[in-house]
């Protein structure tokens, strides 16, 4: 762990990462080899920045090594230096103004984006950072952030693709991947560190929007997108209007959460529904199209054409690999979650999941744990080659850094985990 962390935080660009290197680091890129990066970007979008910034603080919590927690509050500055003036983040950040004692950002004005959890992930990781640091920068970064995402909720709960508005789709009510929900699930985690009712009630309201959104019987689920008419709504030209089981999923499992969280059980009253619409929905076992055709409710599939295909077959190979258009998107996972929670009643559920939090595992269970983590331990040990680094095909990813940091960490908190009560700069877990 020491080696690779080493290794990673010297590549860093002024405490931040991109998604993908060259061995000889000349070449960088974003989430994938089409997304070149300069010299002075950083990548917000997962797993870029707040990603292993968030490992690191695993791995610090794990170890206690103050150089793990020195390298994720380096990723928290590069994160709250490339933080636009609206109080967001796009896919990348340029951190070129960032020196070792520079105070406060100067921030710039920009686009931000709620798309693949980008904006949300770098306050989520800003906040879990503010659990072991106390500094100025850290805090105004948190609370512009948090500021932002109560700012950009339009009146009736929802969130668009990007803010500020721009116009055209970015401005849709948009569930697709999980602008909506991980907007509420952050406000959810805020309230619960820093107890302030306007994140509790912007949560709410965006669990009404999801009420309000659902779609007529018999189809009981969700769009991707919603045009301010609450219609579905077009977005790439491969995004037909459509009630999407992805988004169907990721919305029974907020609902849930909200329930727990609130002990109000009117958050599961339209779940019956959905789950109905999505048993009579199936492709197969635990396979359901992505997209189903608003009124016949027959699988869609789109391509670059902008037009509405029915089978897979006549969609273009690019995007046939491209998208996801199958899958149980976790949806036998969320069914089963809120049957648990009905069951129990949302009190009862969040009282007793409060309960095994509390609980400590005993060191037999732990040792258990840890033994049965070793064949993958050792594996993750023998992939790394002597500068540190965990490198294949050619390239360094931090989604592998990610993965293996992350079951090191994992390991080492089931075989020696830290004292109770660690402290760290005077805040402590």
């Amino acid at each position: 762990m020491d080696a690779a962390t080493a290794y990673f935080t010297s590549i860093s660009t002024n405490g931040g990462w991109c998604g993908i290197y060259s061995l000889d680091l000349k070449e960088r890129y974003g989430e994938s080899l089409s997304e070149k990066a300069r010299p002075t970007q950083i990548w917000v979008q997962p797993p870029g920045t707040p990603t292993v910034g968030q490992v690191l603080l695993r791995a610090y919590r794990a170890t206690g090594d103050a150089k793990c927690l020195a390298a994720a509050r380096g990723a928290g500055r590069a994160l709250a230096w490339g933080q636009s003036a609206a109080g967001g983040w796009n896919h990348l950040a340029d951190v070129a103004d960032l020196r070792p004692d520079s105070a406060a950002p100067q921030r710039k004005e920009g686009r931000c984006t709620f798309d693949d959890n980008i904006t949300q992930g770098a306050i989520d990781f800003l906040m879990d950072l503010d659990d072991e640091l106390d500094e100025p920068w850290l805090d105004d970064a948190v609370a512009l952030g948090l500021a932002m995402l109560l700012r950009s909720q339009f009146p009736n709960g929802a969130w668009p693709q990007g803010y500020p508005l721009t116009g055209g789709y970015h401005d849709y009510y948009t569930f697709n991947d999980g602008a909506i929900n991980d907007c509420i699930r952050v406000l959810v985690d805020a309230h619960r560190r820093y107890r302030k009712g306007e994140h509790l009630a912007a949560a709410r309201r965006g669990g009404e929007f999801i009420i309000l959104s659902q779609g007529a019987a018999p189809q009981s689920g969700w769009a991707q997108q919603y045009s301010h008419d609450m219609k579905p709504a077009w977005a790439r030209a491969f995004e037909p209007p459509c009630f999407s089981s992805a988004s169907t999923c990721r919305n029974i499992r907020t609902l849930a959460d909200l329930a727990v969280y609130t002990g109000d059980a009117g958050f599961l009253a339209p779940i019956p529904a959905a789950v109905a619409w999505l048993e009579k929905s199936k492709l197969r076992d635990n396979v359901w199209a992505r997209m189903y055709e608003p009124g016949t409710n027959k699988p869609i599939y789109g391509d670059r054409d902008k037009k509405v295909h029915y089978t897979l077959e006549e969609i273009s190979e690019e995007r046939r690999t491209g998208y996801s258009w199958q899958g149980d998107y976790g949806l036998p996972a969320a069914v089963a979650y809120y049957n648990e929670v009905r069951k129990a009643g949302p009190a009862a559920y969040a009282a007793e999941r409060a309960r095994r939090a509390d609980v400590r595992p005993s060191p037999a269970d732990l040792a258990k744990r840890a033994a049965g983590m070793e064949p993958k331990v050792k594996a993750v040990i023998g992939a790394l080659d002597e500068k540190g680094r965990w490198a294949s095909g050619g390239r360094i990813r931090s989604k592998t850094f990610v993965a293996n940091l992350g079951v090191l960490s994992d390991y080492l908190a089931a075989a020696a985990p830290p004292p109770p009560n660690q402290k760290a700069n005077g805040k402590g877990q």
